[in-house]
């Protein structure tokens, strides 16, 4: 799977996005160890908090269908789904990725097909909240 090919696949899922509210378009494509890409994208909602990103839509969506080795994200987003800068996964995004990704996790963003940024997980939240944590 190149990179390109995930930057197809979260544009994509960006298209189906419900964002009456803020207007900004994101879609995140998933790869699995496997090959198998789970896509996503935001779900806005009256009551602000119930909705969800992108990026959690995706993971979510491979837990559910009983994957849990992932290889790394794509995410693309804009303002009324135009992709003008990079659209950075959220804090809430990055710890969802650090309960199944280890550091070197893979994030990409994209402006386009050549132009993609790659940061690893380790990069965006150096001190995550992990299951080490919470003792035994």
């Amino acid at each position: 799977m190149t990179e390109k090919e995930l930057y197809f696949a979260a544009e994509s899922a960006m298209a189906k996005a419900y964002a009456p509210y803020s207007g900004y378009f994101v879609g995140a494509a998933l790869l699995c160890k496997n090959g198998k890409i789970y896509t996503g994208c935001n779900v806005e909602n009256a009551s602000y908090p119930a909705g969800c990103c992108a990026e959690r839509t995706a993971v979510f969506s491979a837990v559910a269908d009983g994957e849990r080795d992932f290889v790394s994200i794509m995410i693309v987003g804009g303002k009324n789904g135009e992709i003008e800068d990079y659209a950075m996964p959220c804090g809430i995004c990055r710890q969802v990725l650090s309960e199944f990704c280890g550091a070197d996790f893979k994030i990409f963003v994209g402006i386009s097909e050549n132009d993609i940024k790659e940061y690893t997980l380790g990069e965006l939240l150096p001190f995550s909240f992990d299951k080490s944590r919470l003792g035994e």
